[in-house]
C-alpha cells in the first residue's frame, strides 16, 4: 500500500469520524429544543385552557344579564297589552250602555210616532167626512148651475176653453205681426247703418289693371338687339317669359302683352336687365329670366308678410302668405286682387266689429276669400271651392273655410261671419271705378234696363238711375192702380233676375200719381 492511498483512507475516516460526530451533536441540539418546544407548549395549553375559564364566565355573567334584561321587558309589555284590554274592555261597557240607552230612546220613540199616528188616523177620518159633505154640496152646486144654463159642465168647460183659444191666439197672431214688423224695420235700418259706417270708414285705392306694358328705351336701336338675328332673340325672351313681343313703329317703346301680370312683370325687369347689360344673346336671356324670376318669388312672400303683419293677422301659413303676395300680380275685372282683398278684410273687421263678432276671425277670412284666384296650376274648381280647399289644407279655422267656399252661395254657409265676407265682397266689387267696363257694355245694360220695364203695358217711362243700380218706372194712373202698381215692380224685379247680368243689386221702384191741373185766369 503506498502512501497517498494511505493518506486517502486516513482522510475518508476522518471525514466519516467528522460526519458521524456533527450528527451527534446536532441531536444532542434537536432533543434539547423538541424539550423547551415541549415546556412552551405545555404552557400555552395551560394558559388557553385559564384564558377559556375566564371568557367561560364572563359569558355566563352576559348571559344572566341578558335574560333579567329580557324578562324585565317582557313583563312590561305584558304589564301595557293587560292595560289596553283593560282600556277597551271599559270602552266596551260604554258602547253597550250608549246602546242600551239609544235602544230605550228608541221604543220610547216609537210608542209616541204609534200616539201621533193614531191622532193623524182621527183627522183624516174627520177630513175625509167634511169632504165626503163637500163634494155632495159642490155636485148640488153644479146640478143647480146646468140646469140654470140648460148646459152641462162639460159643455161650457169645452166653450170656455174654444173662446179664450180663439182670442189668444187673434192676440197672439197680431204680436206677432207687430213683433215681424218691428224687427224687420229695425233690421234693415241697422244693416244699413252699419254697411254705410263700413265703407265710410274705409278708404281703398282705385287700381285698374291693364293687359298690357309698355318698355320705354333710350333708342330704336336697341330694338334691333332685342330682335338680334333672325329674330332668335325676341323668340328666346317669348319663350321664357310666356309674354308676347310687340315690336312695331312706336318709337322707342316695346310692348309687352299677356293676361298674367307677374309674367309681364318678370319679363319687363329681365329687359331692363339685359338692355342695361348689353349682353342680349339666347344663354344670356334664359340666365337673366331665372335670376329674374327668383327675385320675383322673393318679393311675392315680402309682399305678403308685409301685408299680414300690415292687417294684423297672425299665424298664417308660409303657403298662404305666398299665396297672397301673388295676388299683388293679378287682376279681377280690372280691380287689383291684392287691394280687394283687402279692402274686403278691412270692410269685414268693420262691420264684424259692429256686430260684436270675432274682428280677427273676420279679417282673415276676408283677406283670404279670393286665394282661389291665384292658382299654381290650372284647376276645374271655381274659385271660392279652390280656395276653400286650399285653406282647410293649409289648417285654417273651419268658419274662415266656410267663408272661402260660401261667398259666392257655393256651398252652404254654416257661420255668422259667412254672410259678412259675402256682402263685404259685393260691396268693395260693386263700388265704382273699382272694377273695369267698356263703356259700350255699360251703356248696353242701362238700354237693356229700361227696354225690359217699357215692355210691360201702361208703363210711360223709365229711367236707370245710380250707374244702372235702380230703376224707376213711371206707370199711367189710369191704366195701372196701386195694387197693379206693387204686382209690377215684383215682375220686374224678377225678369231682371232672371234675364239679365249684372254687379250688386238693382232697385226697381214704380212711381204712380194722378196730377189735376187747372189754370185760373
Amino acid at each position: 500500500m503506498d502512501s497517498n492511498t494511505m493518506y486517502i483512507i486516513i482522510g475518508a475516516i476522518a471525514l466519516a469520524l467528522g460526519i458521524f460526530l456533527g450528527r451527534l451533536l446536532f441531536a444532542r441540539n434537536t432533543n434539547k429544543k423538541i424539550s423547551e418546544a415541549e415546556q412552551q407548549v405545555a404552557k400555552m395549553i395551560s394558559d388557553a385552557q385559564a384564558t377559556s375559564e375566564n371568557l367561560k364566565k364572563e359569558k355566563l355573567l352576559e348571559a344572566k344579564e341578558k335574560f333579567v334584561q329580557l324578562k324585565a321587558e317582557h313583563d312590561k309589555e305584558i304589564l301595557e297589552r293587560n292595560k289596553k284590554l283593560s282600556d277597551a274592555e271599559t270602552r266596551t261597557k260604554q258602547k253597550e250602555q250608549s246602546i242600551n240607552q239609544k235602544l230605550e230612546n228608541l221604543d220610547k220613540q216609537a210608542k209616541e210616532n204609534d200616539a201621533i199616528k193614531e191622532n193623524l188616523n182621527r183627522q183624516i177620518g174627520v177630513v175625509n167626512v167634511k169632504r165626503t159633505e163637500l163634494e155632495k154640496h159642490q155636485e148640488e152646486h153644479i146640478r143647480r148651475l146646468e140646469k140654470i144654463a140648460a148646459l152641462t159642465a162639460e159643455e161650457a168647460k169645452a166653450q170656455l176653453i174654444e173662446s179664450l183659444k180663439q182670442e189668444a191666439h187673434t192676440q197672439a197672431l197680431a204680436l206677432q205681426q207687430d213683433i215681424i214688423d218691428d224687427a224687420k224695420q229695425k233690421a234693415n235700418k241697422e244693416a244699413r247703418k252699419i254697411i254705410i259706417q263700413s265703407i265710410q270708414r274705409t278708404a281703398a285705392e282705385q287700381a285698374i289693371e291693364n293687359s298690357i306694358t309698355v318698355f320705354n328705351l333710350e333708342s330704336d336701336e336697341i330694338k334691333g338687339q332685342i330682335i338680334g338675328r333672325e329674330g332668335r332673340n325676341i323668340r328666346a325672351i317669348e319663350a321664357a317669359t310666356g309674354v308676347d313681343l310687340i315690336v312695331d313703329d312706336t318709337p322707342e317703346a316695346i310692348v309687352l302683352s299677356s293676361f298674367d301680370p307677374l309674367r309681364r312683370e318678370i319679363a319687363r325687369l329681365s329687359l331692363q336687365r339685359l338692355v342695361a347689360d348689353g349682353r342680349i344673346h339666347p344663354a344670356r336671356i334664359e340666365e337673366i329670366v331665372e335670376k329674374t324670376r327668383r327675385q320675383i318669388e322673393e318679393q311675392v312672400m315680402e309682399i305678403g308678410e308685409r301685408t299680414v303683419i300690415e292687417l294684423g293677422i297672425h299665424g298664417l301659413h308660409k303657403e298662404l302668405v305666398r299665396i297672397v303676395g301673388k295676388m299683388r300680380f293679378r287682376s279681377s275685372y280690372g280691380q287689383n286682387l291684392l287691394m280687394h282683398s283687402r279692402e274686403v278684410a278691412n270692410l269685414c273687421a268693420i262691420m264684424a266689429a259692429e256686430l260684436g263678432l270675432n274682428v280677427k276671425l273676420a279679417k282673415r277670412a276676408g283677406l283670404l276669400h279670393d286665394i282661389g284666384k291665384v292658382p299654381d296650376e290650372e284647376t276645374e274648381l271655381s274659385h271660392a271651392l279652390l280656395g276653400m280647399k286650399l285653406a282647410e289644407k293649409y289648417g285654417e279655422n273651419p268658419a274662415v273655410v266656410n267663408a272661402i267656399g260660401a261667398h259666392h252661395d257655393e256651398v252652404e254657409m254654416q257661420y255668422v261671419i259667412s254672410p259678412i265676407i259675402q256682402a263685404c265682397d259685393a260691396i268693395s266689387g260693386a263700388r265704382p271705378g273699382a272694377r273695369r267696363e267698356i263703356m259700350q257694355q255699360y251703356l248696353q245694360r242701362i238700354k237693356d234696363l229700361e227696354n225690359l220695364a217699357l215692355a210691360y203695358q201702361g208703363v210711360e217711362k223709365a229711367y236707370a238711375i245710380q250707374a244702372g243700380r235702380e230703376l224707376r218706372v213711371i206707370v199711367e194712373a189710369d191704366k195701372v192702380s196701386d195694387a197693379d202698381s206693387a204686382k209690377l215692380s215684383f215682375e220686374v224685379a224678377q225678369k231682371i233676375q232672371t234675364e239679365m247680368t249684372y254687379p250688386g243689386q238693382i232697385k226697381v221702384t214704380v212711381i204712380r200719381e194722378k196730377r189735376s191741373v187747372n189754370v185760373a185766369r
